[in-house]
């Protein structure tokens, strides 16, 4: 998948989530607004997996630390959802570990 391909698969999955934003609104559990952004994709022939372990590797080894990336789209895009009011620097450094 190129550069061009990312960009339009990430517009997609953008789009999805303000479809869903403009219908639900704010407020609901980030384990809400996952479901619907599955739902979403699906309809739009999109392939995602839900909450995929992420292990870290520490000293050469493979360690399961509890880490879960919320979605996984086409095996090419990782969606970490927030429901909070503002993203904090707590938020970024996750996304970069990612």
């Amino acid at each position: 998948m190129d550069a061009l391909q990312i960009n339009q698969l990430t517009e997609q999955v953008i789009g999805a989530g303000m479809e869903i934003h403009k219908t639900l609104g704010p407020g609901l559990l980030e384990s809400a607004y996952e479901e619907c952004l599955c739902r979403e994709l699906s309809l739009a022939g999109i392939g995602s997996g839900r909450q995929r372990p992420l292990p870290i590797a520490y000293k050469g080894v493979r360690l399961d630390c509890g880490y879960r990336l919320d979605l996984v789209v086409e095996d090419k895009l990782i969606v970490e959802l927030k429901t909070v009011r503002e993203l904090l620097p707590v938020h970024e450094a996750q996304l970069l570990t990612y």
